[in-house]
């Protein structure tokens, strides 16, 4: 066997070895790390507190207009449980894209 035909070969079955490995990426993220940082970050940018008092805010706002006093008190509870409820959805979006990307849907 001649020398070039050797040397292709071995680039060749070097090239296949190299190739037959799967790549990891560092972007997905295990379920637990996902969820754990999508918490601190949550806890840090106080996102809770935003989403429930502006569903509140807004609840009182549009309860006052159609009923007076006593309609934005009851539309300030019917906002923040609104805004529970968006959290709860944004929080749960946040982790499911830091599960398939990594980083924080911006």
């Amino acid at each position: 066997m001649n020398r070039t035909y050797l040397a292709r070969l071995s680039i060749s079955l070097l090239t296949a070895a190299v190739l037959a490995f799967p790549v990891t990426t560092r972007a997905q993220e295990t379920h637990e790390d996902a969820v754990a940082q999508t918490h601190r970050h949550d806890r840090r940018h106080h996102t809770k507190a935003k989403f429930v008092g502006t569903g509140a805010v807004g609840g009182a706002l549009i309860g006052a207009k159609a009923g007076g006093p006593v309609g934005a008190v009851v539309g300030a509870g019917a906002g923040a449980v609104a805004g529970i409820g968006a959290n709860k959805l944004h929080r749960r979006h946040e982790i499911r894209h830091r599960e398939k990307y990594g980083t924080p849907h911006q």
